[in-house]
């Protein structure tokens, strides 16, 4: 199996009997963690980039079987920023040294085109340097490329799963996974630098569909894939299933580093949710960005897309200040630059 590990460092890819081999032991993770680490250093040094983090509603028209701020879930305590309650998120972020801003919410209708691209627009000129990243669910081609002239710069919307037939078990009839992977490719064409990925351990999950996952995104190569364990929410339809595993996580992480040398992988807030460590073990895999929070503190707990979702409590500049004291302590280094996508041809 070091020789597979070996081969896949070497040729960023191998065989799907050669990955379900890997994704199905741990016996060779220590290794794997290791070749991953090489790999992100090459592309990226010790730098670990901070995003900062805006939940800007919680409000969503879907019906995720997997997710605490479904539509049916009427124990949610909603709520929405206006405008100028994100930019001033952005404010204390910005003070702080933030240079990326990334607003994810439920696919709330309040946001329309008009008031997305507005906000986008007044972040652009009010922070000089600033990138702006979305994430906020399936839209047509228009909407996307409005919001790309606008200014936005990045846009993450996870498939969750390639698989056609295990997405609909995730899924209500309602939502169509051709749709979401055309989104993806939408994004891609229009300039975005695009995130996709999946969850690990869902439930129905076979290694098979993590293959799937897998090999669809080498075919769409998106320049951040997000990779976080399944945790279950109790009032949702998943609520008894059980949570994903972090080892498997780290497992599929390291994996998909070596295999997108390039790509700009975050350490979840899932993963610190389930260990303490959770995500510096995530960054010794190979991730190599984390998403502290900016929202409003009232508003933090109130998303809560999984159980127990990881929250401190603390101010922004005190949480800042524990990240870095935490990534310093494992040898890495906390970069409050935008940290954008380096090709892998650009090293060359």
């Amino acid at each position: 199996m070091y020789n597979t590990i070996d081969k896949l460092f070497k040729n960023h890819d191998i065989s799907d009997k050669e990955l379900t081999d890997l994704i199905t032991s741990a016996e060779y993770d220590d290794y794997l963690f290791e070749k991953a680490d090489i790999v992100r250093k090459k592309h990226y040094g010790n730098s670990v980039y901070v995003r900062g983090l805006i939940e800007i509603s919680n409000y969503c028209k879907n019906n995720c079987y997997y997710c605490g701020i479904r539509a049916e879930n009427s124990l949610v305590e909603r709520y929405r920023l206006l405008p100028d309650e994100i930019l001033k998120c952005c404010e204390t972020g910005y003070s702080l040294g933030f240079r990326t801003f990334v607003l994810q919410g439920g696919e709330d209708i309040y946001y329309n085109d008009d008031v997305v691209c507005s906000i986008i627009s007044d972040i652009k000129a009010s922070f000089s340097g600033c990138a702006v990243t979305l994430s906020l669910g399936e839209k047509s081609y228009l909407s996307y490329s409005r919001f790309f002239e606008a200014g936005a710069d990045r846009y993450l919307l996870r498939h969750e799963t390639a698989d056609n037939d295990h997405y609909r078990l995730l899924h209500p009839q309602s939502m169509d996974p051709d749709n979401r992977k055309k989104c993806l490719f939408d994004l891609k064409k229009i300039g975005f630098q695009t995130g996709a990925g999946f969850m690990v351990g869902s439930p129905f999950q076979k290694t098979g569909n993590i293959i799937s996952d897998i090999r669809f995104l080498k075919t769409l190569n998106p320049e951040m894939i997000g990779i976080g364990p399944f945790i279950s929410h109790k009032n949702t339809p998943f609520g008894n299933y059980e949570n994903g595993s972090v080892q498997l996580t780290l497992r599929i992480i390291a994996l998909v580093r070596l295999m997108f040398p390039d790509a700009l992988i975050p350490a979840t807030t899932a993963l610190g949710t389930m260990l303490d460590d959770g995500r510096e073990r995530g960054i010794k895999a190979g991730a190599n960005v984390v998403m502290p929070n900016l929202s409003p503190q009232d508003c933090r707990k109130k998303y809560e897309i999984y159980q127990n979702k990881l929250y401190s409590g603390e101010e922004s500049a005190q949480a800042l200040l524990k990240l870095r004291k935490k990534i310093s302590s494992i040898g890495y280094t906390v970069s409050m630059e935008r940290g954008d996508h380096k090709p892998e041809n650009s090293l060359t």
